[in-house]
């Protein structure tokens, strides 16, 4: 199997998170999340070592701080 196949194989495996980074890194002072992905600082830095559960956990936080961001879902 070539690398590339085997990049893809990994990204389709269950285990696999994808970063909800979208390149807008920017932290807002008053509410502590990134203006692009809505995660805390402390969520991004750990995001490389935190295991699918923990991922799919901060994922499922994310509607609900962008909601109240008030910035339109994408």
């Amino acid at each position: 199997m070539s690398t590339a196949a085997n990049r893809r194989a990994a990204a389709e495996s269950s285990d696999t998170v994808a970063s909800p980074c979208v390149s807008i890194c920017v932290l807002d002072e008053k509410s502590g999340l990134c203006v692009g992905c809505f995660r805390t600082l402390d969520e991004i830095a750990a995001w490389s070592v935190l295991g699918a559960d923990a991922k799919r956990g901060v994922l499922a936080t994310l509607p609900a701080r962008r909601a109240a961001s008030g910035k339109p879902p994408r």
